[in-house]
């Protein structure tokens, strides 16, 4: 395997010591094939990556009419993940181009965002905050007691190697490949249900029991959903409110169980943020979306509306229904937990 990297580094520094002098440009990319062949080398992975990926990616890195923020991992940060993986599972994500540019695009983010404005965005939420990366998952930003900024939970800034600029944005290094999320939303209800405090057992129960299609559409990488996931307090709640034969017969009734649950699913995928902005937004928001009075009235899987309301201390409902947790990630979409189930007009 590293004779394979040795090659396509050699293979790029060639081509790009071309286009260096031909366009006498400074990009991210040029800046990474100067580092690869430096004295001291440190982005040569991160060179055969790039290669070896989707080329929509060197051709963005190359643009120097781009505007881009890189966080780059280091040779060591990719020798941390070979050892990680084991050498065999790595060297097949070097060898699935679309694995890789899924990671690649995950340590991206567009727009030049230099280390001052993420110290300042920091300072001003609370010592958190989250920025979509160009693969299309959030990258989570968290600053530590000791002054270090911790990246999506793995990885850390590099504090003097930051801010390091080129003709088409900003690159700051980081110590650590950061993954984007891969399991389906129903990959991780399932492991929730799995895990020393299980949560979704009553939705897990719910999804097998309702129409096949549901947990179809709930397992496809594909798909693009926002769920709003009741917790099992929630089923409890809802047993206890209709009776426990009630309840029953809503669970064994597999139409009317679909609807409900088709009812906690919203096509496409809206992160907290936006669901929240959208009552700014009143006459540029999506088709299945509007803002009446007070409210974010929208239109649900199964075809009728929910009204997402927010109190004075900024908490947000839908129906009833408190958004205890968001933006949990998944591969094709997003999970927002509420505290209650909520039910389709009768």
């Amino acid at each position: 395997m590293k004779r394979v990297l040795l090659v396509l580094v050699v293979a790029l520094l060639a081509v790009f010591a071309v286009s260096v002098v031909a366009q006498e440009t400074n990009t991210i990319a040029d800046i990474v094939v100067a580092s690869a062949g430096g004295d001291t080398p440190e982005f040569a992975t991160l060179l055969a990556a790039v290669a070896a990926a989707d080329p929509a990616i060197l051709e963005a890195l190359s643009d120097p009419e781009a505007e881009l923020t890189v966080f780059a991992p280091t040779d060591a940060a990719f020798a941390a993940l070979a050892e990680a993986l084991g050498e065999e599972a790595f060297a097949a994500v070097l060898a699935d181009p679309a694995a890789l540019t899924n990671i690649l695009l995950f340590h991206v983010v567009s727009g030049v965002v230099p280390s001052a404005d993420l110290v300042a965005a920091l300072e001003a939420n609370g010592g958190s905050v989250s920025a979509p990366s160009l693969q299309g998952q959030l990258i989570d930003f968290v600053a530590n007691e000791d002054g270090s900024i911790t990246v999506n939970g793995t990885a850390n800034l590099v504090l003097d190697m930051v801010d390091i600029e080129a003709d088409n944005g900003i690159i700051h290094v980081i110590d650590a490949v950061i993954l984007p999320e891969t399991r389906t939303i129903a990959e991780i209800v399932i492991a929730s249900t799995e895990s020393e405090t299980p949560e979704f057992t009553g939705l897990l129960g719910a999804v097998l029991a309702a129409d096949p299609a549901v947990v179809e559409t709930l397992s496809d990488p594909d798909a693009e959903l926002t769920v709003f996931a009741p917790t099992d307090q929630a089923f409890a709640d809802l047993e206890a409110a209709l009776g426990s034969d009630a309840f029953a017969g809503v669970v064994a009734d597999t139409a009317a169980l679909t609807d409900i649950l088709l009812y906690h699913v919203l096509p496409g995928v809206y992160y907290a943020g936006g669901i929240a902005g959208a009552f700014a937004m009143a006459d540029e928001l999506p088709e299945g979306m509007m803002v009446e009075d007070d409210a974010l009235i929208i239109t649900m899987a199964n075809g009728d509306t929910v009204s997402v309301t927010l109190d004075e201390n900024g908490n947000a409902y839908i129906n009833d229904a408190m958004i205890v947790a968001t933006d949990i990630e998944a591969a094709n979409g997003v999970i927002h937990v509420i505290n209650a189930v909520i039910l389709p007009p009768m």
